[in-house]
């Protein structure tokens, strides 16, 4: 062998060793497991009610009463990876987990178990995953995000996030199968700190950052993309005080009787355009954030439909808390979808398409269709689709 081959297989040895070497490094550091024992020297007590403890021979924390507690772990950022933890039920509520928690604490993206009494395999609401914006958590506008799971009383539970980008997968007791798929996280931040919350005994927490499992970062599929019924294009006021017992019409003497209050409507309103998001949401909370407690506030958005003749439309709508529906200047429809209280609108007082139906009477021309919208409780916004669209044109 001359000694041109015997360098150039030399080389090639170099080169493949090198190149072996750097991807078991990248190798492992993209798979480095980093454990977070549940000790003072890791966790920062949220509340005072925080006790760290030796429990079934590991290090655990739990609530030194029976009200729910709060940990933050100290000194870590989490953008992606895989987080698992262990989790034993004590007290009812809704233990679970913040992530990419920003600075302020108000912005973050949540994921809890729902525990109140006997656990049930098929109980849909077991899961419940929620973006949470400028301190309100969204799970009332986000009904799609829950699912069932097995869930045990009296011994742990283990939980499994894998994050990339904009998706999730969370596996509870069952690392084979995702309990529940978040095609798009709908927070507003990509990194923070982590939280653990609720009167429950936690152990066991790992991070293996960057640690995906093959799961895609983008954006996944929304069933309404392509859906052209669906009302998208609107114009939305900034919101106003409107406290309880305060009424949205005026009299008048003449027919129809009623117009909207003066001080909550007129032509001087500014107006300014939003878009419907995923799943037909108008995300007025994305917009505006939420209410103080025991406050409320109205906003008022609108859009244009134009009809080729004289024709009535159905038109689902879902909505959360109060909506009144004028079209051409009359009132049309005052609905309300209270949680909690009987009238509340399925499923169980969340804003879906399935909330409520109305027939829309639109004249030959361009129709303004006027949306009062109020809140009080958690997330606010409407998703409005028309049955059909047969002769009629949106507002662009």
């Amino acid at each position: 062998m001359n000694n041109t081959v015997k360098t150039g297989m030399l080389w090639f040895t170099i080169l493949l060793m090198g190149s072996i070497t750097y991807g078991q490094k990248n190798k492992g550091k993209k798979n480095k497991e980093i454990q977070f024992p549940m000790t003072e020297k890791h966790w920062d007590a949220v509340t005072d009610n925080v006790e760290f403890f030796n429990y079934k021979s590991v290090q655990a924390v739990r609530s030194t009463n029976d009200n729910g507690f709060g940990i933050m772990l100290k000194d870590f950022e989490f953008t992606n990876g895989t987080i698992e933890f262990d989790v034993e039920l004590k007290g009812m509520g809704f233990p679970g987990i913040d992530f990419r928690v920003d600075k302020d604490t108000l912005n973050s993206e949540k994921f809890y178990i729902r525990y109140f009494g006997t656990p049930d395999d098929l109980r849909r609401t077991t899961l419940q995953y929620a973006a949470v914006l400028d301190g309100v958590n969204l799970w009332d506008l986000t009904d799609e995000y829950q699912a069932a799971a097995p869930i045990y009383e009296g011994r742990w539970n283990h939980v499994k996030l894998v994050v990339n980008g904009k998706q999730m997968k969370i596996y509870v007791n069952d690392n084979e199968r995702a309990a529940l798929h978040i095609p798009a996280l709908e927070g507003i931040t990509q990194s923070g700190a982590i939280t653990l919350s609720g009167n429950v005994v936690y152990a066991n927490f790992v991070v293996r950052p960057n640690v995906t499992e093959g799961l895609p970062s983008d954006e996944g599929y929304d069933a309404t993309y392509s859906d052209s019924r669906y009302l998208r294009n609107w114009s939305v006021t900034d919101p106003l005080d409107f406290p309880f017992g305060k009424d949205m019409m005026r009299g008048l003497p003449r027919s129809p009787g009623v117009a909207i209050a003066s001080d909550l409507f007129d032509s001087t309103a500014v107006w300014k355009p939003i878009k419907a998001g995923r799943r037909g949401l108008v995300n007025l909370t994305r917009q505006f954030g939420g209410v103080e407690q025991g406050e409320r506030k109205l906003t008022w958005l609108k859009t244009t439909i134009t009809s080729e003749t004289d024709q009535e439309k159905n038109v689902d709508l879902g909505f959360s808390d109060e909506v009144w529906v004028f079209i051409n200047g009359q009132p049309l429809l005052t609905d309300k979808n209270y949680y909690g209280s009987p009238g509340m609108k399925e499923p169980r007082g969340r804003c879906t398409i399935d909330n409520t139906t109305f027939r829309l009477p639109l004249q030959k021309g361009e129709n303004e269709i006027l949306i009062g919208v109020s809140n009080y409780f958690f997330g606010w916004g409407i998703i409005a689709r028309m049955a059909d669209t047969n002769g009629l044109k949106f507002a662009p």
